[in-house]
């Protein structure tokens, strides 16, 4: 478990031009909470990207190569992840993180691109209910859970759902008394 006296974490936030803002800022306000936990939004460059309505900007301060190493990898879902499943640089960026975070995560069909950088062959995994049957393109098992844990890879359903990752990862760094501590501040 994290603690206070272990080295700090870092939480890095994938974002990108068409995220859905919860996917992202839901997780935020559980793991930005964590005692010694520093969150990061990382993305192509430093600078705004718009939200998949475009009305949101949310401020990207860390670009890929920059974090390469964070203990906590978020990928946030939105209609922008339909054309990042192509992207190789955030796909590389998910699979460099991935070999040494503690856990990789997605919300919402940040699952697709956990699944185009090859982390799911195999797994079971969820996303959005709408795009439960792309899933299997990329080798998961897809399934309608809320949450889903594989090892180090944790997915979520549709929106809301990252708020429910995010204390479940809570309570896998921490224990139970501390997710519901931190579930009790957010509400």
């Amino acid at each position: 478990t994290w603690g206070a006296s272990l080295s700090p974490m870092r939480v890095a936030v994938a974002l990108f031009d068409g995220v859905t803002a919860l996917d992202a800022v839901g997780p935020y306000e559980v793991l930005q909470r964590l005692p010694g936990t520093t969150v990061h939004f990382v993305g192509h460059r430093v600078g705004e990207v718009r939200t998949d309505n475009g009305f949101l900007g949310l401020n990207v301060d860390v670009s890929f190569d920059s974090l390469t190493d964070p203990e906590i990898v978020l990928v946030p879902g939105g209609i922008g992840t339909r054309s990042l499943v192509h992207d190789e640089t955030i796909l590389d960026w998910i699979r460099e993180t991935h070999s040494s975070s503690q856990y990789t995560t997605s919300v919402c069909t940040g699952s697709l691109l956990l699944g185009a950088a090859g982390l799911l062959d195999g797994l079971e995994a969820t996303t959005h209910f709408a795009a439960l049957p792309l899933l299997s393109k990329y080798g998961a098992k897809p399934t309608g859970r809320r949450v889903v844990q594989e090892g180090k890879i944790v997915t979520a359903a549709g929106v809301s759902s990252g708020i429910d990752m995010a204390l479940r990862l809570a309570e896998l760094l921490t224990d139970a008394t501390t997710a519901k501590a931190l579930q009790l501040m957010i509400e």
